[in-house]
């Protein structure tokens, strides 16, 4: 039986923190322009919209650098140690501008700050911060930063028990007006034994299908031609919810609202089922790419890693989506020097990549997260014999990415157009229906546009076309 942990905030609570926004924007000594910087994955990136909209109704307008700003907000990503000593470390090159400016405001929130004893960091080692808070609670931001105005205190508050909770009704001031995220759920259930994700993002929670339809609708009458579905593992949506729909149904209902592109990201492999593989199959509107993160090539390292899924079964679902959708483009996660990797055991992760052929790939080396299992684990891998292993996983994807571009040349793709070149007005960009940037020659009015590109040449990460 399933039951619904997900509970939404109380309408009360969130026209509670709109009233707060306004009586913000009234406070006649409050900072007047902002600047949020955006570590991490696109939920943070949808976070830092929220937090942007939340500004806006704040009576904060957008500064045009973080120099310039009055109030400095920083949400953070913890996936990875270098993400974090770099969040870290920009948060503190602010201390310096601090001194010359001491009516500037700085704020740390996101996943880094939902982290054990993070808060009591910040206080510790960080006194020039006015405002740190996690990821439970961002919804109260305006509360807060209202309280460190009003009181010339700083204010830290990281929320445990509302990680069940979804707000709904957040003003957010999205970043394009012709593409939008749309958060399906939140948390991860699945505790990857590398990853600190379940810990700082909580527990699996699915937003209502009618409250997420609602969203698309309105954004397909705002023009809007692009959507990305937003979750740690989209394809458990619904899940924790009786009575609600799959995340295969889910897919088949926003399809036939209208908006021209549907995107999703991230899918567990374990799963991927025969259901969604149809649907994308029959769908009109959702992209042929899928990112499939698969992270490991042995068996036992993905045992040890709790990734639920063997070698074999990554591989039998591989050729169970090209069956149903042969173009389908496919880009994937991988992990080396993962604790106890033996040079066999990165071989296969070689052979696996070699076997698929995916059209690009994020290689990381493996970050020990304090919390997780395998930050304890023994037989740490010496860097430089990780960094070794990595140059040599780029260079046989780069390999790969070079022949899989170089096999769509001729074809004519879909591009929505994002943007002009910094160097050349005339050359245009944008991402086609395999998530890949084409560049060619057109004009600034054509920017928001799906155009049709046929594809002339491949460069190591884009492809060059010209309309038709």
């Amino acid at each position: 039986m399933k039951r619904r942990e997900a509970i939404e905030l109380p309408a009360e609570e969130i026209e509670h923190q709109r009233v707060l926004m306004r009586e913000f924007a009234a406070l006649p000594d409050r900072p007047r322009t902002y600047c949020v910087v955006t570590y991490g994955c696109q939920m943070n990136a949808h976070d830092s919209e929220t937090l942007e909209g939340m500004l806006s109704e704040m009576g904060m307008e957008k500064a045009e650098s973080r120099e310039t700003a009055d109030f400095v907000i920083f949400n953070t990503c913890c996936v990875r140690d270098n993400a974090q000593r770099r969040a870290l470390g920009n948060v503190v090159w602010l201390k310096e501008l601090k001194k010359t400016r001491p009516e500037l405001m700085v704020a740390v929130c996101g996943c880094m700050m939902q982290q054990p004893g993070m808060g009591e960091q910040i206080l510790k080692q960080y006194p020039f911060v006015d405002l740190a808070f996690g990821t439970h609670n961002l919804y109260r931001f305006a509360q807060l930063m209202l309280q460190a105005v009003k009181s010339r205190r700083r204010v830290v508050e990281v929320l445990q028990e509302d990680e069940g909770s979804i707000p709904e009704e957040l003003p957010v001031r999205r970043s394009s007006p012709y593409h939008a995220y749309i958060t399906i759920m939140y948390g991860c259930n699945n505790f990857c034994s590398y990853c600190i994700v379940p810990y700082v993002r909580g527990r699996e929670r699915s937003r209502a299908s009618a409250r997420i339809l609602e969203e698309a609708r309105m954004l397909h009458e705002q023009g809007v031609k692009e959507i990305m579905l937003l979750g740690q593992n989209v394809n458990s949506y619904g899940l924790d919810a009786e009575g609600e729909l799959s995340f295969a149904q889910l897919l088949a209902r926003l399809d036939e609202v209208g908006i021209e592109r549907i995107r999703f990201m991230t899918s567990h492999p374990k799963d991927i089922s025969d259901e969604l593989i149809d649907v994308i199959a029959a769908s009109r509107h959702i992209c042929h790419a899928l990112h499939l993160p698969v992270q490991h090539g042995n068996n036992r390292i993905l045992q040890s890693m709790n990734r639920r899924y063997t070698r074999e079964r990554y591989l039998e679902r591989v050729a169970a989506i090209r069956a149903k959708v042969p173009d389908m483009s496919l880009t994937t996660d991988l992990i080396v020097g993962y604790p106890g990797e033996s040079e066999e055991e990165f071989e296969d992760t070689c052979s696996l990549v070699s076997e698929v052929g995916y059209d690009s790939a994020f290689t990381f080396i493996y970050s020990p997260r304090v919390g997780t299992r395998a930050g304890d684990m023994p037989d740490q891998i010496p860097e430089e014999v990780s960094s070794r292993r990595i140059q040599k996983l780029i260079a046989i994807q780069k390999e790969i990415t070079h022949r899989r571009y170089a096999g769509y040349i001729g074809q004519v793709h879909s591009v929505l157009v994002e943007e002009a070149s910094k160097r050349d007005e005339h050359q245009m960009a944008g991402k086609n229906e395999y998530n890949i940037t084409v560049n060619f020659p057109g004009t600034a009015e054509l920017i928001g546009q799906i155009v049709r590109v046929r594809i002339t040449s491949a460069g190591e990460s884009t492809l060059r076309g010209e309309r038709v």
